[in-house]
């Protein structure tokens, strides 16, 4: 039977969608999906039939002519490939002409082989390798069940990927241990080739969070380093969302944008929740069994969800020099009271005005470039070895880069 049609979404969104629940071959100490044990590892595995019609239905509500699909979990490739070849097959069932699809999948690399590897490479995935840095650092809280150190594997892993040139993405989780070392951190993924590097902070109220003024100065250490070094050949997740509101772009971090609901998760029977963080009864949306993945977008209670981030902002957010930059962060980090206020404070603040205050004058010269650019009717060319734009005769990094 052909599931029912979705109606259109009339803004781009992305779905993250957890084929495997919460299953996971890993024991990684700051994993917020941790269930306890709670559904039998049997269960844990989408029907095919709930399978068929998220696609069917993501693909139709889609508006644009590029559809991303987004398999997270726990550890996908738990579900082994034959899955994901019948999830590719009901892709080209459904897919219409002139549409573009895309998949991506998250996961942590140690169950990667070369079977593993042709397939992403015939099929054209993007992976997201989930690595903490080296293997000290990633050793800490990445381990096994057991207790084992998972690094080798993941490593294994990383070179199989960058051996049959599939694009990849380090997801690198800050933590109590790493956060101390940044230059170890970016050093060694630029020594493993990594080309571009996301970094995701630890912040959970049921477990220490990473040290916030910590985190501002690791991203400062990184992005002097960065904009020393790499411009132009590493991107680095932060540092593009810096780029981009100099020039004059939105935000394509969801954290960082005005408004959340753009991201919701679907899960393993086809329940939907607005974001993966807040997978919780209040804010269930319904089921694509019953209610088209569509009609949940565009219903009132994710559109409030998706305004709450704004509305939700406490008085010296605001007031705040940097709120252009962050908009108050992801609302599940909003943990910190303030006396007298019903309203939170993001627990990164003050790490992310440390990072972003830090970068105004990199901001700055990128805004006079931008603005040269338009006036001479020429491309912007922010590559290190580029000539700069000032006119000066000197390269970009000789120049503007260092001011």
């Amino acid at each position: 039977m052909t599931p029912r049609i979705s109606s259109k979404v009339k803004t781009d969104f992305q779905v993250f969608v957890k084929p495997v629940g919460d299953l996971c071959n890993m024991a990684c100490h700051y994993c917020y999906y941790s269930s306890g044990g709670a559904v039998s590892d049997s269960a844990r595995r989408m029907p095919d039939n709930i399978l068929e019609t998220y696609i069917c239905q993501h693909i139709h509500a889609h508006p644009g002519p590029v559809v991303r699909f987004s398999w997270h979990g726990g550890e996908p490739t738990l579900l082994g490939i034959d899955f994901f070849k019948k999830a590719v097959g009901f892709q080209k069932k459904y897919q219409p002409a002139g549409v573009l699809i895309q998949n991506g999948i998250q996961t942590n690399g140690t169950l990667l082989d070369e079977t593993w590897c042709r397939f992403f490479k015939k099929e054209g995935f993007s992976v997201g390798l989930s690595l903490d840095g080296p293997e000290h650092l990633h050793n800490r809280y990445r381990t096994t069940k057991s207790g084992k150190g998972t690094h080798s594997r993941v490593m294994l892993g990383q070179q199989l990927l960058q051996k049959n040139q599939i694009p990849y993405d380090i997801l690198c989780v800050v933590h109590h241990h790493n956060v101390d070392h940044p230059l170890d951190v970016y050093r060694f993924f630029k020594k493993i080739g990594a080309v571009y590097i996301g970094f995701l902070p630890v912040v959970n109220s049921l477990m220490d969070s990473v040290d916030p003024e910590k985190y501002g100065t690791f991203l400062c250490s990184i992005f002097d380093e960065w904009k020393a070094y790499d411009i132009g050949r590493i991107k680095v997740q932060m540092f593009e969302e810096v780029s981009a509101k100099a020039m004059g772009q939105d935000h394509a971090l969801c954290i960082f944008r005005k408004a959340c609901g753009e991201i919701p998760v679907v899960e393993i029977n086809g329940d939907v929740y607005p974001c993966d963080h807040f997978v919780r009864p209040a804010f269930k949306l319904g089921n694509l069994n019953t209610t088209p993945l569509g009609k949940l977008m565009n219903l009132k209670t994710m559109r409030e969800f998706g305004k709450n981030k704004k509305t939700g902002l406490a008085s010296q957010c605001k007031s705040c020099e940097v709120l252009a930059f962050c908009n108050g962060g992801c609302p599940k980090d909003r943990i910190l009271h303030i006396p007298g206020s019903t309203m939170k404070l993001n627990h990164l603040c003050r790490g992310y005005k440390r990072f972003f205050n830090h970068c105004l004058p990199f901001v700055e010269q990128l805004q006079k470039l931008l603005l040269r650019q338009q006036q001479e009717d020429k491309p912007v060319r922010t590559g290190r070895n580029s000539p700069c734009l000032c006119g000066s005769g000197k390269k970009f990094k000789r120049c503007c880069m260092t001011q």
